[in-house]
């Protein structure tokens, strides 16, 4: 099994952690200094990983155009989001890799088109190295919600 597909789990166990700790009030929080919240990230690094990892290798993605349009690159909260929403994401969090590992493990991502990171400035070329960057990027909002919290909190 890839590496990167054992180690995501993990991480998606912290921000389940998080989501389970914070109040709906602080998860849609934006303390000043910051462009989003809690609950933002979280959506955010699901979408990223399905637009990264299914729609650049052509395959159907689990997440709908509404959640996309939400959370992608270059958006922010427009409102607060509700406890059904929070839920939905909360559960995207593992079923979302848990089919990533399926499909991985059948062969699926066979064509991936090639896309450059605007992070990093690095061009992903193959599912491989779509994963390593998921990784790098779900660890960098990881880094971001523990921000926010301590903002929350101050």
């Amino acid at each position: 099994m890839h590496f990167t597909l054992d180690v995501l789990p993990n991480t998606r166990k912290a921000f389940n952690r998080i989501i389970e700790k914070t109040s709906l009030e602080d998860l849609n929080k934006v303390p000043n200094g910051f462009n989003n919240n809690i609950i933002w990230n979280i959506g955010h690094i699901v979408v990223t990983q399905q637009l990264l990892a299914y729609k650049l290798s052509g395959l159907p993605m689990m997440i709908g155009n509404e959640l996309v349009g939400k959370y992608r690159k270059d958006t922010k909260p427009e409102g607060d989001v509700s406890q059904e929403d929070v839920n939905n994401i909360k559960a995207l969090l593992f079923s979302t890799i848990e089919k990533t590992k399926e499909d991985y493990s059948k062969g699926l991502f066979e064509n991936y088109q090639e896309y450059t990171v605007s992070t990093t400035g690095n061009t992903l070329t193959n599912i491989d190295e779509a994963f390593q960057f998921i990784m790098f990027h779900e660890g960098m909002h990881l880094g971001y919600v523990m921000a926010l919290l301590r903002a929350i909190k101050s």
